[in-house]
């Protein structure tokens, strides 16, 4: 019987499989923030375990508040700064070079296809954009990643995507991935991967695949994976080259081995055509609940581009694009929070910084703080938020506060007109 992405990666990193279903797989990176790792650190330090795998597998950042915001937060931050010292991590991103953690990491050529991957971070299954298998974890499992470089895992069952067609201008990943979830519900792939397929896939760049995989997780999903393809092989090639002798066509013979094999079994199969998709938003409180943005007409206070699932380059772009020689809403605050460092030095040097402080938007540090109502952003109760960020559980933003994720062209246009729209209407102005 043929494998799946997901099972040929457990079949590569097996190191124990007397457990039934479940089995212990060697990991080849374990990342780790400022929010989740401290507890972690902590307790091994109560246990007399204060100790790594290998530094040089173990990649930290501090990315939800940064700059820290108040003494708890400067303790996290503390307690994160002194351990990567300690144990001699040389890849920790400390502010100034820091970014968020989704986003910086592949930045920095940390993913390959085929790894393993945990973090105390749910959405940690980006990275399996990559063809790895990426996956949030426990304090408990996260220690033990720390400790060992183990994890034990469910041996993985995967659904298939199929994506087919071309997107619509004016749509973007986005949409594709909310209309996903809206048709699995949020429990529709629990304990699963989504294995991504499809005549529509070579079409996406990494950075769109890493928008979809960084939401299967509200479907439920474990994971969501892409195959790897000359995409994948392109993103990567400044950082792979040297083991490839200057051959992309190597590596990707190479990385071709963590494709599905065509017999494989799946839980079930799934088809979109995503020429049919329209801009939508989410709606009350849980990222299934999705409408058309052309039938939202909902006000907004307060609009935020950024976030591990579009705050990289490409999403500013498209926001810029909009909000060009337009001014945002006289009630509306507008945030711009790039994804990294790196990201917001481009957006400066293209000039994107300058449209969004031209049209009002305020552009703050690299930081996963609004999405999660820690800083940079928190709603007051009452207050209406449109995000290009990934949940809009109640309260995310800010206690009594409601999200509606979006992508970051309807969120721009929304900050425009002041209530939820439709972006095409803005681009149908550049014909």
């Amino acid at each position: 019987m043929g494998k799946t992405i997901a099972q040929k990666i457990f079949n590569a990193h097996i190191v124990d499989d007397r457990f039934g279903e479940t089995v212990i797989i060697s990991l080849d990176r374990v990342f780790a923030h400022e929010i989740t790792t401290p507890p972690a650190i902590k307790d091994l330090e109560q246990r007399g375990l204060d100790s790594v795998f290998d530094p040089t597998k173990i990649k930290a950042v501090i990315d939800h508040v940064t700059p820290s915001k108040d003494t708890l937060s400067a303790i996290q931050a503390q307690v994160l700064r002194n351990w990567a010292r300690r144990h001699q991590i040389e890849d920790f991103f400390d502010i100034g070079r820091n970014g968020v953690c989704h986003a910086l990491f592949p930045e920095k050529g940390f993913v390959r296809p085929g790894f393993t991957i945990i973090m105390g971070d749910s959405h940690t299954c980006t990275h399996g954009a990559f063809g790895a298998f990426a996956c949030g974890t426990g304090t408990t499992a996260l220690e033990v990643g720390i400790l060992k470089g183990i994890v034990a895992l469910q041996y993985p069952k995967s659904m298939k995507v199929e994506l087919t067609g071309k997107l619509p201008r004016g749509v973007y990943a986005k949409d594709v991935i909310l209309t996903l979830i809206k048709e699995l519900t949020v429990n529709g792939a629990t304990d699963q991967v989504i294995e991504f397929a499809g005549d529509a896939v070579p079409s996406f760049t990494m950075e769109e695949r890493m928008t979809i995989t960084n939401m299967v997780v509200e479907a439920g999903a474990t994971s969501g994976i892409f195959p790897p393809d000359m995409q994948t092989v392109n993103y990567l090639w400044p950082f792979i080259k040297e083991e490839f002798d200057n051959d992309k066509n190597s590596a990707l013979q190479e990385y071709s081995r963590w494709i599905a094999d065509r017999d494989a079994e799946y839980t079930k199969v799934i088809q979109i055509d995503i020429s049919t998709i329209q801009p939508v938003i989410t709606i009350q409180y849980q990222p299934d609940q999705v409408v058309n943005a052309c039938d939202a007409k909902i006000k907004v206070d307060q609009v935020y581009i950024g976030s591990c699932t579009n705050g990289r380059l490409s999403d500013l772009r498209e926001a810029a694009r909009i909000l060009k020689d337009n001014k945002i809403a006289p009630h509306v605050r507008g945030i711009i929070a790039p994804a990294t460092t790196k990201i917001y030095r481009k957006a400066l040097k293209e000039g994107l910084i300058d449209i969004f402080m031209d049209a009002g938007f305020v552009v703050t540090a690299t930081t996963c703080g609004a999405c999660l109502g820690m800083s940079n952003g928190v709603l007051a109760p009452g207050e209406v938020a449109i995000a290009t960020t990934n949940r809009n559980f109640n309260g995310r933003m800010g206690k009594g506060g409601m999200v509606h994720l979006a992508s970051p062209a309807t969120a721009a246009a929304s900050a425009i007109e002041g209530f939820i729209v439709d972006p095409r209407k803005f681009l149908e102005m550049e014909l």
